[in-house]
Formats: structure tokens, C-alpha cells, sequence
């Protein structure tokens, strides 16, 4: 099975709009003013982030990334 990355996303006082990240992606974000916007975009900016690394013989790191909520003790 294979993992895939994890997607936070928030809403930002400062932006006026959701911020979704991928931390495992360095600078891999996208910003909207929906929640679902953020989520649609960032998973554009995944596809493009990953291609570029790629097409750029970068390393493509695992999805490790687990909020503290899901890791357990």
C-alpha cells in the first residue's frame, strides 16, 4: 500500500484565506479562499512539485509526515 504525503490545512488571520501545505514537500503550498480551493491547488502544486524533481534527478523524499494526533506512544 503506498502512503501518500499528508496536507495541512488552515486558515490565516494575516492572508484572509486557507493555506494548505505539504510538509514532507519543501515550499510545496497553495493558498485560496475555500478550503476545498486550498486542497485542489496544493494537490496541483504536488503533481508539479514532484515532476520537477524528477525531470531534475532531485531526490523525492517518503511521506513521513504524521501530526502528533496520529503518532502513538
Amino acid at each position: 500500500m503506498m502512503k501518500d504525503y499528508h496536507i495541512n490545512i488552515f486558515y490565516s488571520e494575516e492572508d484572509q484565506g486557507y493555506i494548505a501545505d505539504i510538509p514532507d514537500l519543501k515550499a510545496c503550498s497553495a493558498f485560496s479562499e475555500t478550503p476545498n480551493e486550498a486542497l485542489t491547488e496544493v494537490l496541483k502544486a504536488k503533481d508539479g512539485w514532484l515532476a520537477s524533481a524528477k525531470q531534475n534527478g532531485k531526490p523525492i523524499p517518503p511521506p513521513l509526515y504524521r501530526p502528533v494526533i496520529y503518532r502513538v506512544a
